[in-house]
């Protein structure tokens, strides 16, 4: 189906769908474009086996098909996908193909791949100026942003409780180039105008962070109401409460949706592919300059990256964080690879056992 066509048919369905987010990207993929104005709608939210679908005709809370029940986590429905019901619309029969999906490594022992967010555009990594911020963390949102294909962009939050934000700027400026950055005191709808900048009517932004770094106020602000609760960081530790427990979408009266993702205390990585990289372009530029293509940048004569350290043009915290990202997603990818051999190959077994079977009952 041709753009040309897709847009004449959003331009013709309802205002719904159309502040759901729905772009020609997802309309191509429809077989029957009949199932724009009956069974085509988006996830807002997920509870255990039932979903939240918004469709043109309301709001619907309907359960997985006995396939998607079946299948993986990365495959079943999560907050801002687009899924076509059943003909009953009591049931989500199909999910579309996302555009991208922020995802991380289950926490806990839980070694499987879990979806958070789908069909993000802009991915709004909130840390606040006091002790919660941390480069290292920043780095690890950023690699799973550029593995998710969103577009990242770091928020400043309580700027206005500290005498010189200066500093949390530079630091922050120094995770990865080119990423933009925005002050917002979360409270103050006056200084939350860059941060609007990067919603247009269309586009979904998810809000990701630790907990108590303002994500819920920051929501709440831009909606103009209270669609979330809000807690303060703890005094004793500056470690947040868990105000938002369950991720929703939330279209904003201005244009544009929300997501507001819990904190999460585990942030697990594994299958980031060249993303880790994209993130520490610096070291992995340096790394080509150094004596041996194989330098592990420790105690190697002629190291680049080490030279650099020394001449404060990188942070040794960089360096080790960077090895640190790699370890882990190796290992974990590793582990990931592993299962998943061991599950094709049980069901290979069952297959040969149902045959032997079968054959036994023929004979």
């Amino acid at each position: 189906m041709s753009d040309y066509r897709s847009t004449r048919q959003i331009t013709a369905m309802s205002e719904r769908l159309r502040t759901l987010g729905l772009v020609p990207f997802f309309i191509q993929q429809l077989t029957d474009t009949c199932m724009l104005e009956e069974r085509l709608g988006r996830v807002t939210s997920v509870q255990r086996s039932r979903s939240t679908v918004v469709c043109e005709s309301g709001e619907r809370v309907v359960e997985l098909s006995p396939a998607l029940r079946q299948s993986s986590a990365i495959d079943r429905p999560v907050v801002g996908d687009w899924v076509v019901l059943d003909e009953s619309l009591s049931r989500i029969e199909k999910v579309l193909e996302r555009k991208s999906l922020f995802k991380r490594l289950g926490a806990g022992t839980h070694n499987e791949i879990q979806p958070i967010a789908a069909n993000i555009d802009v991915l709004f990594i909130v840390t606040s100026c006091n002790e919660e911020f941390k480069e290292s963390r920043l780095e690890r949102y950023l690699a799973l942003c550029a593995e998710a294909g969103a577009t990242p962009v770091i928020v400043l939050t309580k700027a206005d409780l500290v005498a010189d934000a200066s500093t949390f700027i530079r630091r922050a400026r120094s995770v990865q180039a080119g990423v933009p950055i925005e002050i917002a005191n979360a409270l103050d709808p006056a200084t939350l105008d860059g941060v609007r900048a990067w919603i247009d009517r269309t586009s979904t932004v998810a809000l990701v962070g630790s907990s108590g770094v303002g994500k819920s106020t920051l929501l709440n602000t831009l909606a103009g109401r209270a669609l979330a609760a809000t807690g303060d960081i703890r005094e004793d530790d500056k470690k947040g409460r868990h105000t938002t427990t369950h991720r929703e979408l939330h279209v904003l009266p201005s244009g544009g949706l929300l997501i507001d993702v819990p904190g999460m205390r585990e942030l697990r990585v594994a299958e980031l592919g060249q993303s880790i990289g994209a993130v520490f372009e610096d070291i992995q530029l340096l790394a080509t300059q150094c004596r041996f293509v194989d330098c592990k940048h420790e105690t190697e004569p002629g190291c680049a990256v080490l030279r650099a350290i020394e001449e404060n043009r990188i942070d040794a915290r960089r360096l080790a964080n960077y090895k640190k990202l790699l370890r882990e997603n190796a290992l974990a990818t590793a582990t990931l690879a592993e299962k998943r051999s061991q599950g094709r190959e049980f069901a290979r077994m069952v297959k040969e056992v149902k045959l032997i079977k079968q054959r036994k009952s023929d004979g």
